[in-house]
């Protein structure tokens, strides 16, 4: 007697595959946008970018994507919980965070590395309203385009401050800068690719102990 027909191997694959999409597809955003963000700090610093305007581009993007993500966890959370299982845990840490600190954790939540991927969706499947996690967003989304923005303008600064006139040395700080954040995606690529073959290897020593 077979428990597990191929259909339900089948599905089981999917739903791995469709949870590691998703946790891939936001982390790599996040990488490459705080790459991005500290270039454009370290530009604004050389002159070929205005830093207000990199931190406004940073800001609106990092609100709109995590205000997606709350829509998402108010409308769809039962079935993204159910494609995503391995986000229960840690949505069940948000929760508790969120009944000690519910102002500071709606604000902050970007900076809790482990926990800011599912923190947006977590708060929309609660009960906290649109607009005060619209208005605490938009403030924790401007603390950290500053913080991050300023912080590749002032790495800039300390350069240049350190080993003098750095414009002969551009091109390779910037490329510095970008491999980096490309060394740190390929990292946690290579962490939750090994991650999820050893949960395709361990499903399939529990179906192999299973079978006849």
């Amino acid at each position: 007697m077979e428990l597990f027909g191929p259909d339900s191997k089948r599905k089981s694959a999917a739903r791995r595959y469709h949870r590691w999409k998703i946790q891939r597809s936001r982390t790599e955003s996040f990488l490459e946008g705080e790459t991005v963000l500290v270039l454009g700090g370290f530009a604004a610093h050389r002159g070929y970018l205005r830093l207000y305007g990199v931190v406004l581009a940073a800001f609106f993007g990092s609100l709109a994507g995590d205000q997606l993500f709350f829509f998402l966890g108010r409308r769809h959370s039962r079935w993204l919980t159910g494609k995503t299982p391995g986000w229960k845990a840690k949505m069940a840490k948000v929760d508790r965070m969120m009944l000690r600190y519910r102002i500071p954790m709606i604000v902050f939540f970007r900076f809790l590395y482990g926990l800011r991927t599912v923190a947006p969706f977590a708060i929309g499947a609660g009960s906290v309203p649109f607009r005060t996690f619209l208005l605490f967003n938009a403030i924790g989304a401007m603390i950290w385009a500053i913080a991050v923005g300023c912080g590749g303008y002032l790495f800039g600064h300390a350069l240049e401050a350190l080993i003098g006139d750095i414009k002969h040395y551009e091109g390779l700080i910037l490329a510095a800068i970008a491999a980096v954040g490309l060394f740190s995606w390929a990292l946690y690529i290579s962490r939750r690719h090994q991650k999820e073959r050893a949960l395709v290897f361990s499903s399939k020593e529990e179906t192999d102990r299973t079978d006849p």
